[in-house]
């Protein structure tokens, strides 16, 4: 019964939005453990796909979670998805903006602002890291996860240059037989 998935999807997609701290990339690694390992809703192998496309896909990152909703439940999944993760955040956000006007002074306000954006860092890594366990499985495609990481960070070249020949070296690799 899809009530059975629904009420159980809402709440872990609400809690994560609710408690993320860094957007939507910072939940990655919560999504996946809740969808994978503990709901057993997908496999690894199906959450890093709709990862990809949710990346390829134009439109906001939340579109992991609307694709996983779809996946589970259908249309009521992508809906209830969707809207647990859309809602607390927006909710947080709006009372957020009305009070930094008060709170801007604040000795701690100004010390926990300095004090986030390494946190997010650090839960982005995190995502990067779960998501490429989730997804590569080869060695060579942690030696292409690998060089293409270095060379971003390295060089000063559009991302897309290296992704791209990541890609095609993979297929060309697949067609072969390497993997």
């Amino acid at each position: 019964m899809k009530s059975d998935i629904l009420w159980p999807m809402a709440l872990t997609f609400f809690t994560t939005a609710l408690f993320s701290v860094g957007g939507i990339s910072a939940m990655i690694p919560e999504i996946h453990r809740s969808a994978v390992d503990v709901h057993r809703w997908m496999t690894d192998e199906q959450f890093a796909a709709a990862f990809a496309l949710s990346q390829i896909a134009p439109g906001p990152n939340i579109l992991l979670m609307t694709l996983i909703g779809w996946r589970v439940a259908g249309l009521s999944g992508l809906i209830v998805a969707t809207l647990a993760t859309i809602l607390p955040t927006s909710a947080l956000s709006l009372m957020a903006g009305r009070g930094e006007k008060r709170l801007q002074h604040a000795r701690w306000y100004a010390m926990t602002k300095r004090s986030l954006p390494p946190l997010v860092v650090g839960l982005i890594c995190a995502s990067a890291l779960v998501t490429a366990q989730a997804a590569i499985h080869e060695w060579l495609g942690v030696a292409l996860a690998v060089g293409v990481a270095i060379h971003v960070a390295v060089s000063r070249t559009n991302p897309l240059v290296p992704l791209s020949v990541a890609v095609l070296v993979g297929v060309i690799a697949g067609r072969l037989g390497f993997y």
